[in-house]
């Protein structure tokens, strides 16, 4: 065990130790142990010639006997020598670890305190939420509603808010998604009450609702209900079919328990209703696998309430993220200012103000153009190029943007090109293009995101809708 004052004698060298780089400076929970330590940004520095004090028995895991494989230096050794055991990487894990859950811990606190305020700091609350929302409880639900501007800024309104806003998806299921029969025998109903209600005193016989010609099943009418529903159905096809594609690996949207059809039928309904709200767009495929992702955050809010209304909840922000993309799955405004060629044209030209040598290279050299992988990126908001839990903290980014998600969306699509430029420079037409269709699942998503940071945004075009 280390007694006493150890001094270290000046060394040519530094000795570090490297913790990754995601743990930033939130490092507060080792300054009341470690004196004389100085952790900076991502590196454990120990400043030669200063004096440590004792360290105190089962601190960091410090109170324990020395074993002959653990990393240590000797007493009085004036030469750099270290000896390293086996277990070297075993014994460097543990500050790690410990590095990781303070990180997390003080993040996590600093949301809850954010979420509590009587008035919200939007800013601040973007700010903090670049850089990923801690996993569990509320805390990414309601942030997300935040940052779409679903919910207000003001705690006090949100209880009211949020029930006008349930209320209202419930009024327009009712009337949207009804089936003509259920329709029809309502309003029969309806009328049949109010006229039983004026012949009360009549001589008791009862009149009888006859179907006009407009609301038969049969009739080729263009107002009739019938017609609307038969000409939805191959729309409802489409949907089962992608619904069911669905990260199938997932319990919670595969398989034919009852929790993952309840789950289907919510994010079928959301989507029906949109394509019957946006008559000109209607449904796409894909956007199931950005609702996917909504749908999933705000069905596991531990809040019992908020989970209950995640279908209400999740179409509102569906409806809301879509704002800042829904040229793009506008066939016919694909060649407008917002359409999907425009997009991709400044992912080219933002690739080629940042890295001119990689952009030239895919643009002239291999050919491979920005259509041929990032139509799918832009589109689908990046929910098919890495796993589930990776989206949720790319979102993370996304939805914090000042400047909208679209803006942030493009840096990030540039930030993928150039994390992987070498293997791009090296390869042709045919391994570029199978590279970028089928995105490397071992990068370092943090890093991504920092580079993603990094590159000036455009803020001449982008703008979250809210």
């Amino acid at each position: 065990m280390i007694k006493g004052k150890l001094k270290l004698p000046p060394l040519n060298n530094r000795i570090r130790k490297v913790f990754p780089d995601r743990l930033g400076s939130l490092v507060s929970g080792f300054e009341g142990i470690i004196k004389g330590v100085r952790i900076r940004g991502s590196v454990w520095e120990v400043e030669m010639g200063e004096e440590l004090e004792p360290i105190p028995p089962n601190a960091v895991g410090f109170g324990r006997e020395r074993d002959a494989d653990d990393v240590y230096i000797e007493e009085d050794v004036v030469d750099t020598r270290v000896r390293i055991g086996p277990n070297k990487d075993a014994a460097a894990a543990t500050p790690v670890l410990v590095l990781k859950s303070i990180v997390e811990e003080e993040k996590r606190s600093d949301f809850e305190y954010e979420l509590s305020q009587r008035e919200i700091n939007l800013e601040k609350l973007q700010r903090i939420a670049s850089t990923g929302i801690p996993d569990g409880g509320s805390l990414r639900a309601t942030t997300w509603k935040l940052l779409l501007g679903y919910l207000p800024s003001s705690h006090e309104l949100w209880e009211k808010e949020l029930k006008a806003s349930r209320q209202k998806y419930a009024n327009l299921k009712e009337e949207l998604l009804q089936n003509p029969s259920a329709y029809t025998w309502k309003k029969d109903i309806e009328s049949s009450s109010a006229l039983q209600q004026e012949d009360s005193d009549a001589d008791g016989r009862l009149t009888r609702q006859e179907i006009s010609q407009e609301d038969h099943p049969l009739s080729l009418g263009k107002a009739n209900l019938w017609q609307k529903y038969f000409q939805l159905t191959e729309m409802v096809e489409q949907i089962d079919r992608d619904l069911l594609r669905t990260h199938p690996d997932i319990p919670f949207f595969s398989g034919e328990s009852s929790f993952s059809r309840k789950n289907r039928e919510a994010m079928k309904n959301i989507l029906l209703l949109f394509a019957k709200l946006n008559p000109a767009i209607r449904y796409v495929q894909g956007m199931n696998e950005i609702l996917a992702t909504i749908y999933y955050v705000f069905s596991t809010d531990t809040d019992k309430e908020n989970a209950a209304n995640a279908e209400a909840d999740s179409f509102f922000c569906f409806v809301r993220i879509l704002s800042d993309s829904v040229d793009h799955f506008c066939q016919q405004l694909d060649n407008s200012s917002g359409g999907i060629l425009s997009t991709l044209s400044r992912l080219s030209d933002l690739l080629k103000v940042h890295d001119r040598e990689l952009w030239h290279h895919l643009e002239f050299t291999t050919k491979v153009k920005p259509q041929y992988y990032g139509f799918r990126w832009i589109t689908l908001l990046l929910t098919q190029e890495f796993d589930f839990q990776s989206i949720f903290r790319i979102w993370d980014t996304l939805l914090s943007n000042p400047f909208g998600v679209q803006d942030m969306l493009l840096r990030i699509c540039c930030a993928m090109l150039l994390c992987v430029k070498a293997k791009l420079l090296s390869g042709d037409f045919v391994a570029n293009l199978k590279l970028l269709q089928h995105y490397p699942e071992d990068i370092n998503i943090e890093y991504l995101l920092q580079v993603a940071q990094d590159i000036s945004p455009d803020t001449s075009f982008y703008c979250l809708s809210l």
